[in-house]
């Protein structure tokens, strides 16, 4: 699990992606619901947010940087399922089309079948 969270190399097919997709929107959601419960639960939401304090700015930067990286790792395996660079990750900063092309390319589409530039068939390996 590490390897694919965090490492650059191999392979991952459409399950992994979305479910890692998955997990980080719940932990997200978890994490600003605890987090933010006392804002919007305040009469004052901008009083409310500079009583926040430290430690919160900390959690939620150290958490933003967390999910930045585990996508791009992600993201860069997916590419390479489809036997392409990882640098295809930088898709995502084209306006408009961008985003829509890596949601296509990474989510929908089937990677290699069998092995390719960059490992073995992640199915495979089941």
């Amino acid at each position: 699990m590490t390897s694919l969270l965090f490492g650059f190399q191999g392979r991952a097919n459409r399950a992994k992606f979305w479910l890692v997709a998955l997990a980080i929107f719940v932990v997200e959601a978890i994490l600003f619901a605890v987090l933010g419960s006392n804002v919007a639960m305040s009469d004052d939401p901008q009083e409310a947010l500079a009583r926040m304090g430290p430690v919160t700015s900390i959690v939620l930067l150290l958490f933003g940087i967390l999910v930045t990286w585990i996508s791009i790792a992600v993201g860069i395996k997916r590419f390479h399922d489809r036997n392409k660079s990882g640098v295809w990750i930088l898709i995502i900063f084209v306006p408009v089309i961008g985003g829509l092309w890596y949601l296509i390319e990474c989510g929908f589409l089937r990677g290699t079948v069998g092995p390719n530039d960059y490992g073995p068939d992640p199915l495979s390996a089941l």
